[in-house]
């Protein structure tokens, strides 16, 4: 490991094209480095290399294309890096992968994905652990709170990078910040890929109780409690003394995706209030709602654990046993304090 961690000009590769991705792929050519960039559709890489902007994702942003080499080709894009980050929504993750054949052992893995993948519904991390034998050591966890619209317009953000080795933690720290990105290291990986699952869902029950016309002194209610929710969970899942919730990489990120006009979960949930349905909102997003996917994953992982979710557990009901959201949120509004 300690050779890859002395290479002061590594290669990098990004897997995906949305506007996470295409974020990141902003960042890290503003940053001056090279990056070979795969997407599935070659009509948006031929967008892309004649206007310089993602034809769907953050259109307003000038990509510099003289820094980069797009390819519908993964193996050709993954075998070119020795950093490897992966931004694909988890929704198609196991789908996108499954392409890979070629070696990553020699490589540090950075996962920008939000949710969980597989019938055992483990993280990211876990993945590329257990199935490609990645050690942790070369695994990095890219969190927020960052919004890609707000990261690609330069605009100052705090990004978290988390490894069980603080090393690869700094490292991976000192090739993204700049100007507007202030990049913490942290050893946290299982707590900042939870919380980053769990403020969807949470950001999803802010939106559902706005369209249904609660207002911000409710709101104030339900994202404090969420917060002692997400803490409860990630605490009661994967203990760790070192811990602080209060930091961006959970607060934060929670209040964010909870607040902001970017978030799409709390779109989502904001459609779901205002009574479309599930299929009818999705449509309606166009792009890929995380928060509904992680619903269906922590109310599974949380069989094992029985941690207290109350909010978790009223956004599951409305968007998988189709209950009736405001009677649902009236129902919750008698457990939060």
């Amino acid at each position: 490991m300690e050779h890859i961690l002395e290479n002061e000009n590594p290669r990098f590769s990004v897997i995906g094209g949305g506007s996470w991705a295409t974020a990141i792929v902003k960042l890290l050519t503003r940053n001056k480095r090279k990056v070979c960039w795969y997407m599935r559709s070659q009509s948006a890489i031929d967008h892309i290399v004649k206007y310089q902007h993602h034809p769907s994702y953050l259109p307003s942003v000038e990509l510099d294309t003289e820094l980069l080499d797009i390819s519908s080709d993964m193996n050709y894009v993954a075998g070119y890096g020795e950093v490897v980050v992966f931004a694909i929504p988890s929704a198609y993750f196991l789908d996108e992968v499954a392409k890979l054949d070629v070696d990553l052992k020699g490589k540090l893995i950075v996962s920008a994905v939000k949710g969980f993948v597989g019938d055992d519904h483990i993280t990211i991390a876990e993945y590329f652990n257990q199935v490609h034998s990645i050690p942790f050591d070369r695994i990095g966890v890219l969190s927020g709170p960052c919004h890609a619209e707000e990261v690609s317009r330069e605009r100052l953000s705090y990004i978290t990078v988390s490894s069980k080795h603080m090393k690869v933690s700094e490292y991976l720290c000192g090739f993204l910040q700049n100007y507007f990105i202030k990049a913490i290291p942290g050893t946290d990986i299982y707590g900042v890929e939870y919380a980053a699952a769990l403020k969807n869902i949470y950001a999803i029950a802010a939106g559902i109780c706005v369209g249904l016309n609660y207002g911000d002194n409710f709101l104030a209610v339900l994202i404090s409690n969420a917060f002692g929710e997400m803490k409860r969970f990630i605490n009661a899942t994967h203990a760790d003394n070192n811990r602080d919730t209060t930091n961006s990489a959970y607060l934060g990120d929670l209040l964010v995706t909870c607040y902001s006009q970017f978030s799409r979960n709390r779109t989502f949930g904001l459609m779901i209030g205002k009574s479309y349905s599930v299929k009818t909102a999705q449509l309606e997003m166009k792009q890929v709602v995380e928060g509904y996917y992680a619903v269906k994953a922590i109310h599974e992982i949380n069989k094992k654990y029985n941690v207290s979710m109350p909010i978790a557990d009223a956004v599951y009901a409305i968007l998988y046993d189709h209950w009736y959201a405001d009677a649902v949120i009236e129902e919750l509004t008698k457990k939060l304090k």
